[in-house]
């Protein structure tokens, strides 16, 4: 490549749909943004995974990316700070759930998978209610449950209010724990979460 490189070119040629001139961004930001990563992250497999997802979102989110300095680096930074963040504190709630799961001190480890198979939903009564909802509120179910963001920040990111997001959100863990009628107290974990 001759000269230095033209972040500011490739940038407007992304903002275009230009693919070529996001995997140059890609290429020129991509280390450092990992060894960011790496920094906040418990393995190099988890830092692969946030630089990713920190790329994915600059390209999904670009014509709402505002530029430091001519440059997508900060922006990465933030996102990938945040990403990593979002990721402990859904590993944190997943630990706790099954740190509150109910044990018998008498019961083996046999005993207990049967235990646990019997309370929880099958796999296709479970994808069957998860399906029944609109895809909004499945990825606001999703993101609040599973991946850890709050209300306020999945709504952000399926652009509707937060007010919108608690009523959907709302609805979406009813419908669910109707369809799923006699096993609902699994679902009580979730009732709370994201808020």
């Amino acid at each position: 490549m001759d000269g230095p490189w033209d972040e500011l070119g490739d940038w407007s040629r992304a903002l275009e749909h230009d693919p070529r001139a996001f995997a140059a961004i890609f290429d020129h930001h991509e280390g450092r943004v990992f060894r960011h990563s790496v920094q906040l992250t418990d393995s190099h497999h988890d830092a692969e995974d946030v630089t990713a997802a920190s790329f994915f979102e600059l390209w999904r989110r670009r014509e709402a990316v505002r530029l430091v300095a001519d440059s997508t680096l900060p922006w990465l930074l933030v996102t990938a700070t945040n990403i990593s963040r979002n990721s402990r504190r859904a590993l944190r709630r997943y630990r706790s759930l099954l740190d509150h799961m109910p044990r018998e001190v008498n019961v083996g480890a046999p005993d207990l998978d049967r235990e646990l198979e019997s309370r929880l939903p099958d796999s296709d009564e479970l994808y069957r209610a998860m399906r029944s909802l609109n895809s909004n509120d499945a990825s606001l179910l999703m993101l609040t449950a599973v991946e850890g963001l709050t209300v306020k920040e999945a709504a952000g990111l399926l652009g509707i209010t937060d007010g919108a997001g608690r009523v959907r959100l709302h609805r979406a863990k009813q419908r669910l724990r109707d369809q799923l009628h006699d096993r609902s107290e699994l679902l009580s974990e979730i009732k709370g979460g994201g808020q």
